[in-house]
């Protein structure tokens, strides 16, 4: 049975439980492991380890118990817009080149790690909303920053990279921004829906 892992900060967490591996949340993770676990029945055996919160320096922290040690055959990486919002509001953000620079360290040292592991790098978003909008513009003009990084880390490591910021913006064109994101960072069922189709697809291409 191959493993599927998800890692990243409370948009993977989505309210999963620490105990139960049953309880993934309500997010896109749950949403995926619903469509792959139905179209393969027990060919995969999932893992949602997103934890809210989390900038790439905390996943980096955690990359023996939370990663390695799981031994995924494939797994996705959505991180981004926590190392943007802890700058904003406590001054302990990770600016844009160490988000490069620890982002490409966590995946050589999983890839040292586990040679065979694919790795989908999913790309961080915001939409401007009640938790975004005090600081919108310098919000928005640093995630897409990270964004930038992530799609950068994925195309030196030749890794498959999932755009999920034009995919929002154009949602929002024809209906507020809250029906995707509720505060303007975390999704909606809607929302959530939305990722998991693109998860869906990076997936089928593997």
């Amino acid at each position: 049975m191959k493993t599927i892992l998800f890692q990243g900060d409370s948009i993977t967490d989505a309210d999963r439980s620490r105990d139960d591996g049953h309880n993934t949340g309500w997010g896109y993770p749950t949403r995926v492991i619903g469509e792959i676990g139905a179209r393969c029945p027990n060919e995969y055996k999932f893992y949602n380890r997103g934890i809210s919160g989390n900038r790439v320096v905390d996943i980096y922290s955690r990359i023996k118990e939370d990663i390695i040690n799981l031994k995924p055959d494939i797994m996705s990486i959505l991180v981004g817009v926590n190392d943007v919002w802890h700058e904003l509001n406590y001054n302990n953000g990770v600016d844009a080149d160490k988000y490069f620079k620890i982002y490409s360290m966590l995946i050589e040292e999983i890839k040292a790690a586990l040679p065979d592991v694919k790795i989908m790098i999913l790309e961080p978003f915001v939409l401007k909303g009640t938790g975004t909008e005090e600081k919108w513009d310098i919000f928005r003009q640093e995630v897409e920053k990270r964004a930038a990084m992530a799609k950068a880390v994925a195309e030196k490591f030749g890794l498959p990279f999932v755009p999920l910021m034009n995919m929002f913006d154009e949602a929002a064109k024809d209906t507020p921004a809250s029906c995707w994101l509720f505060d303007g960072v975390h999704p909606t069922s809607a929302g959530h829906e939305l990722i998991k189709r693109e998860w869906i697809k990076a997936f089928d291409k593997l």
